[in-house]
């Protein structure tokens, strides 16, 4: 089968293997829509298209994985021109033996994805503890013994063309030039490793969110390898971050939830679930827009005790709207912003929830408003794929993302994408296409340039100068040139802008979760349509902005989340998470409880670093009830999908 003679064979062996197991691949993808084309609804031809050149993309990342270390074998192989036929054997048995197991995971999704229209995860071996009962059940089931017959005549169709087209013929006899092999030799290894990333973008590799490309839930997931979401999930399942938490018994969690709002009736489908309705209803529905603010910690902020003058536009805003001005991000982290403000929901230690592999549907606030017939987009400065942030929330009902990718190349200054003003300059435009719709919109900001790597444009000149002061005066200047922007537009006089920070900054550490980095602006401006201004001291969480702007414009929802109407209702704490640590706050304490059991009891109205704790056991008890109830109810609520 094999002849002796080697040399630099690999760069044909491999450009073949490719070929070979991406045709494979493509055709499990191809039985897969042939069996699940219904689903398709109303996909157009060229997003049927850009869903297999997606597929294309993640099974080079399976390809590559498998393939590269029996190239980097053979390449060794024919530089030292060592001719026993052992090694290239166990090279062709190891390759074939995993190729063959990566088809048979396709050929288990097809069955996998008609029942759970998800792709092939670490969730089917669930069963592992009954696998009798389940291989009968597969055994009784004929239409799942179809799917077996394609694969073993794929498999032996495989096996005869990579035995006989691709590990044979090994001689050489025109060595060619030494210098021109190692060239394409480091080239293909250059291929190899792009395509394993699958993205040559800095800030992320290639994501389960990066087939999410249109709003067609089949097509976005089309694209997938089920290879590829099969090992995904197994990582993070074995990460700490996303290991479930056992702070009390679930019921008692949610029968505390139920008592802490104030639920009078429960339904047993979804316990914490409140109806609000209106006596008056709101017919012209505003447009909505969040400005989710890239750390703008409310301690950068005149008002809250900064003498530095950095932020006058939002100091100015601030006393012209309605202002919370004790609010409390869910995070320390850009995706806890994003995620707490849009759905609100707290933020479960480390668990990054915009990652889920099961790309959980939310009843988040673009559903809500999708239902009273707005239109949904969100706008980032930078590459969406970070964070998972569009794959995400197009599998939650925003229709559309701007990003890096819609923005002019010259425009993009640093790896953080274009520069805030820029992104709400470019926001002007289509702002304008969507109010000549007849429906509202509904629109989030993600701002970014608070953020390291800074970039101030030229054309900005700011009054520090440490550069960490000036990007603030930027994003300052950033927020105002938008509004200045959006008063000449015909739909600002209909429209509610929602400013909040994603988190705050660390400026100050006088705890184990700096104050600073949570402690929020929370601005709610429509001079047109709200009452006088009005500073409200109670304490309000991120989690709360959703159903606090459906509340303020009369808009009928059911809250199906863990926060609160602000303009009806009051929260005695908000929770507030740094990632292994958990901080229960009020006006004047702050209980932080580490996930090693440690506790401490401040007084952060005084700044007092004293852990009382052990002199007021009565009030860490009723915190740490407040606080765990919150966290263990809403992994309830996640993990039997009642979100």
């Amino acid at each position: 089968m094999f002849k002796e003679k080697l040399y630099n064979k690999s760069l044909g062996i491999t450009l073949k293997t490719y070929i070979l197991t991406l045709s494979v691949f493509s055709f499990f993808r191809i039985i897969l829509f042939s069996v699940e084309h219904n689903k398709l609804e109303n996909g157009t031809l060229n997003e049927i298209f850009q869903a297999f050149i997606m597929g294309v993309r993640f099974d080079t990342v399976i390809t590559g994985y498998i393939f590269i270390l029996p190239y980097l074998i053979l390449t060794i192989l024919s530089y030292f021109q060592i001719q026993s036929k052992v090694p290239v054997k166990i090279i062709f048995y190891f390759s074939f033996t995993l190729f063959s197991a990566a088809f048979l995971v396709c050929a288990a999704d097809i069955p996998y994805f008609s029942q759970f229209f998800a792709r092939f995860s670490i969730s089917a071996f669930e069963w592992m503890d009954n696998p009798v009962f389940v291989f009968k059940m597969i055994a009784e089931e004929p239409k799942y013994w179809l799917y077996l017959i394609p694969f073993l005549g794929i498999l032996y169709l495989f096996h005869k063309f990579y035995k006989k087209f691709i590990f044979r013929n090994f001689d050489q006899k025109n060595r060619g030039n030494l210098m021109l092999n190692i060239t394409l030799n480091i080239l293909m290894l250059g291929f190899m490793f792009i395509g394993i990333r699958g993205r040559v973008e800095k800030k992320s590799p290639i994501r389960i969110g990066t087939a999410y490309f249109c709003n067609n839930a089949f097509l976005n997931q089309l694209g997938l390898n089920p290879n590829f979401t099969l090992l995904r999930s197994y990582i993070d399942s074995k990460k700490e971050e996303n290991q479930e938490i056992k702070l009390m018994d679930d019921q008692q969690a949610l029968a505390n939830m139920q008592q802490f709002l104030n639920i009078q009736k429960i339904d047993p489908n979804f316990p914490i679930a409140r109806n609000y309705s209106f006596d008056s209803v709101t017919n012209n529905k505003p447009n909505i827009i969040f400005i989710i603010m890239e750390s703008m910690s409310a301690a950068k902020m005149k008002r809250h005790g900064n003498t530095q003058k950095l932020t006058p536009f939002l100091d100015s805003l601030s006393k012209s709207s309605i202002y919370f001005e004790n609010t409390y991000t869910a995070g320390i982290h850009t995706f806890n912003g994003i995620f707490s403000t849009l759905f609100s929901y707290p933020a479960l230690f480390r668990k990054h929830p915009l990652k889920d592999l099961s790309m959980t549907k939310y009843h988040g606030i673009a559903t809500t408003l999708k239902a009273h017939q707005y239109s949904t987009t969100y706008f980032t400065t930078h590459d969406a794929q970070f964070d998972n942030v569009e794959g995400f929330l197009k599998n939650n009902d925003f229709e559309t993302i701007i990003s890096k990718k819609d923005y002019p190349a010259d425009k993009v200054k640093t790896t953080l994408g274009v520069p805030d003003d820029y992104m709400f300059e470019f926001a002007i435009t289509k702002l304008n296409k969507l109010a000549k719709q007849k429906s509202p919109f509904f629109t989030t900001f993600m701002t970014s340039s608070d953020h390291g790597p800074y970039y101030i444009p030229p054309y900005f000149k700011p009054k520090t100068k440490d550069i960490k002061t000036q990007i603030v005066e930027y994003a300052d200047f950033a927020l105002n040139k938008f509004i200045q922007l959006a008063k000449k537009q015909t739909w600002f006089k209909n429209t509610v802008f929602v400013f909040i920070a994603d988190h705050g900054a660390p400026l100050r550490n006088s705890y184990e979760i700096p104050l600073d980095y949570v402690h929020s602006p929370l601005i709610f401006y429509a001079p047109y349509l709200l009452k006088s201004p009005i500073t409200h001291s109670k304490i309000a969480s991120q989690i709360d902005v959703f159903p606090s702007i459906l509340g303020l414009l009369n808009l009928k929802f059911t809250n199906n989340t863990l926060g609160i109407n602000l303009f009806s209702e009051n929260r005695p704490y908000a929770i507030i998470n740094g990632d292994d640590k958990v901080g229960i706050i009020d006006n004047e304490w702050l209980l932080i409880i580490n996930q090693d059991k440690r506790i401490g009891l401040y007084h952060h109205k005084n700044n007092d670093p004293k852990n009382y704790a052990a002199v007021k056991p009565e009030l860490v008890g009723k915190m740490k009830k407040y606080g765990e109830s919150n966290l263990q109810c809403y992994q309830y609520l996640l993990k039997n999908k009642k979100v």
